[in-house]
């Protein structure tokens, strides 16, 4: 359905989206709980059914993706999904990121097989690989400079769908490599690099004395073989510093280009859209290229349903003529609860797209049940495309 915001507002093109060849990337983003993983596995369902050669990236922990789709596990690498109509020469695969896998085959890929061990086997570097914050966002935009690397060189997709991390803010997807950045150049890590560093160098000697100070002070509040453990990881890790930055700046200005479309997933509440407001805000500032928004879970009655305080109206009447009908009075007071809801959630997305003229917006009504197959699947995809 449209969204019911005028008629001169602009509309989010599914379809015409989907058939661009020029698009080869298309970011779904948004805070938590909206939809994401239901909105990326729809676009991708429906690219591929349309001809498009397709796989879709979900960094969705619930595992919701695999079970719609009709798969019984997802993992790190791409898989190819059954039952979808590739009658139209496309295809579709899908996958899950596994941060830590992600995070190994980095470190594996870039660095000598005997210094890759060392870091592997780290104790340090297996709880940074699978807790620290920034990992997950960082490691979705390492996974998708490697498929767009695979796909160049192989052909392999034309499309490529990511599903963002389920994160507390939308805007940590792209914060991700600053705050690696930050990380990596931060005053602890020098720290901790700087006797490795220093050597029998005389200037540093001063330096050192400070140094060494230091390093007790967090000797005990980190524990002996904990801080051992942190200094050997970032003297073996050093070398690949610029690496990161590097492959971070590289998918940075990936998705600045023209071939890829961020898609800023909504539900019809003030808090969510509050966060895609800011989300269109950054993608603006950052000139990276904006589809639209997509409000999912929007209650819609129709334009001749009955009105809130009429269903509660007549509710009232029934209940003061003593009339033994129970079963309507519940469905006239469920009815009124339900257009109170439409009526409330059409003026938050109306106050949006006022504020937000020229941001392309498609709407997608709440389902009477959860979506958990391709079927349920295809019909978000119709409902995006209205």
């Amino acid at each position: 359905m449209a969204a019911r915001t005028s008629p001169e507002h602009p509309r989010l093109d599914v379809d015409a989206l989907l058939a661009d060849p020029d698009v080869g990337i298309i970011v779904c983003c948004g805070a938590g709980g909206v939809g994401k993983t239901t909105t990326a596995a729809a676009l991708g369902i429906r690219a591929a059914e349309s001809g498009r050669k397709v796989v879709v990236l979900t960094i969705d922990p619930a595992r919701r993706l695999a079970q719609a789709l009709g798969l019984v596990e997802l993992d790190n690498t791409p898989r190819p999904v059954a039952g979808v109509d590739l009658a139209a020469g496309g295809s579709l695969d899908a996958m899950m990121l596994d941060m830590k896998r992600t995070f190994d085959e980095v470190v594996e890929a870039h660095s000598p097989p005997d210094k890759a061990a060392q870091i592997l086997a780290n104790p340090f570097y297996q709880a940074v690989s699978s807790s620290f914050a920034g990992t997950q966002e960082y490691m979705a935009m390492e996974k998708l400079g490697q498929l767009r690397a695979q796909a160049e060189r192989e052909g392999t997709w034309d499309l490529i769908v990511v599903d963002t991390p389920p994160s507390r803010s939308a805007l940590d997807f792209l914060d991700a490599p600053k705050r690696l950045g930050s990380f990596l150049d931060g005053r602890f890590v020098r720290l901790l690099m700087a006797p490795a560093k220093a050597g029998g160098r005389a200037y540093l000697k001063v330096f050192s004395v400070g140094v060494d100070l230091a390093q007790r002070t967090l000797s005990r509040v980190l524990g002996g073989q904990m801080l051992q453990d942190v200094q050997t990881f970032v003297a073996a890790l050093d070398t690949m510093f610029g690496g990161f930055r590097e492959r971070a700046d590289v998918t940075y200005a990936l998705l600045k280009e023209h071939t890829t479309a961020f898609v800023v997933v909504a539900s019809p509440d003030r808090d969510a859209l509050r966060e895609a407001a800011f989300f269109v805000d950054r993608l603006g500032e950052e000139r990276m290229p904006l589809a639209g928004v997509v409000v999912n879970r929007l209650q819609s009655l129709g334009a001749a349903a009955l009105t809130a305080s009429r269903a509660e109206d007549g509710a009232e009447q029934l209940a003061e003529q003593g009339a033994d009908d129970t079963l309507t009075a519940g469905l006239l007071l469920l009815h009124s609860d339900l257009a109170s809801t439409s009526a409330r959630q059409t003026a938050v997305v109306t106050r949006f797209a006022a504020s937000h003229p020229d941001v392309r917006i498609s709407t997608v009504a709440a389902s009477a049940t959860d979506v958990h197959d391709l079927d349920g699947l295809r019909e978000v995809g119709r409902l995006l495309a209205g």
